[in-house]
């Protein structure tokens, strides 16, 4: 009897972590649309382009382990909050450096806003430890969902904003950034509630806590976190270069802000029904799906450069995406136990943003060099590699499930 009210609770976090994962997802479309252009404007050598941008994920990495012990320490209501609070000081600060014109206080800006993606990247993962097993890949996709409307809002924000002030283009659109992350730092202060997580395996939750080489030689976790890793390499592979690579095909700034637009759209939009499908069909259909997706997002770049096959590139990726992180969060969250959450989420958040990080800083040496064909080419290994730790994770269970009924 005592469950329903914890997992009412559960639900509830869910809900105010889709709100504040929509106001990061607005605040964070200002950059993807924006940041490659204004650092190429900045920039004192054009190779160092996409480094701003870079730097949001390198931001990320940077707080990922402090975010989940910080959490694990003084509760998610106030980790969140810091998280966010970074991002409205990195966008004050990107708003001040567009007016003097300083490329490094741009790139200082840009790295709190990715402080504020470190902590965010946690909220999915924080619903689904709210919540039983069976709630897990719905409360997932409750929360990206939240971002379904930011991601049509957020581009039009960055073309409606960039020009408020006329003597510092696009510094208008950097105070808006700051803005939605300090709304969303009142409202985990205001609304969020603290919760003990629920049991992330059916078995021996009271257990001692694994060392943490045990944890991450799990099969599960492994699929789980190569999937995560995958996901966000391969679209920040794409999706950094794409605005760059649409300019240099001829097309427009605003041509640029409505790929992302629909990009951002298929990352979002598809959170309605994943947990639903991950349900039905399960995990590792879902995760099938988007590997497939991804795979034919990057070969429609690859065959034509006319902007609708940007437009269904971008679109397809993001679907892959939507699929691979809800099935691989689904994965990582059912394979630790509750003591064993801040290490286990620590590592597995770095070592997702570590391969995000990797991608983004090549990415503009890599279109400048070798141009948006070898950009696609490069998502192959990254979805092979993930595959194929895919398919032995269910090799392995399905040789455990046959020794439990020999």
């Amino acid at each position: 009897m005592t469950a329903a009210p914890h997992n009412s609770i559960g639900i509830r976090n869910a809900r105010v972590l889709a709100l504040c994962q929509g106001l990061y997802v607005c605040a964070i479309s200002v950059d993807l649309t924006l940041t490659g252009i204004a650092g190429y404007q900045l920039a004192p050598d054009k190779a160092l382009a996409t480094l701003p941008f870079a730097l949001i994920t390198v931001g990320a990495a940077a707080v990922t382990v402090l975010a989940a012990f910080i959490m694990a320490r003084f509760g998610s209501r106030l980790g969140f909050a810091l998280g966010a609070a970074c991002g409205a000081l990195g966008g004050v600060v990107s708003v001040w450096a567009i007016v003097l014109g300083d490329f490094w206080l741009f790139c200082l800006g840009t790295a709190g806003v990715g402080a504020f993606q470190g902590f965010s990247q946690f909220y999915s993962i924080a619903a689904a430890d709210g919540v039983e097993a069976g709630r897990k890949s719905r409360v997932i996709s409750t929360v990206l969902a939240g971002g379904v409307i930011a991601a049509i809002a957020g581009p039009a924000l960055a073309n409606w904003t960039r020009d408020l002030l006329p003597t510092a283009p696009f510094a208008g659109a950097y105070a808006m950034v700051a803005a939605l992350a300090f709304a969303s730092t009142l409202i985990f202060l205001a609304v969020y509630r603290d919760t003990e997580p629920v049991g992330a395996t059916a078995a021996a939750d009271t257990g001692p806590a694994r060392p943490l080489g045990e944890i991450i030689r799990q099969p599960i976790l492994l699929a789980g976190v190569a999937t995560t890793m995958a996901a966000s390499a391969s679209m920040l592979l794409v999706m950094t270069a794409a605005p760059l690579a649409a300019l240099a095909c001829g097309f427009t700034i605003d041509d640029g802000a409505g790929i992302i637009q629909w990009h951002l759209i298929g990352m979002f939009a598809p959170s309605f029904i994943t947990g639903r499908l991950a349900a039905r069909f399960g995990v590792p259909a879902v995760l099938f799906a988007g590997l497939a997706l991804t795979a034919a997002g990057a070969a429609t770049a690859l065959a034509s450069t006319a902007l609708v096959a940007f437009y269904v590139a971008l679109f397809a990726i993001g679907i892959g995406w939507n699929f691979m992180i809800v099935a691989g969060t689904t994965l990582i969250s059912q394979s630790y136990r509750p003591n064993e959450r801040a290490k286990t989420q620590a590592l597995t958040g770095l070592l997702g943003n570590l391969a995000a990080t990797c991608s983004t800083l090549s990415a503009g040496a890599v279109l400048t060099s070798f141009g948006w064909e070898i950009i696609n080419i490069g998502v192959a290994p990254l979805l092979a590699i993930a595959a194929l730790v895919v398919v032995w994770w269910l090799t392995v269970r399905t040789q455990q499930g046959r020794a439990e009924l020999a």
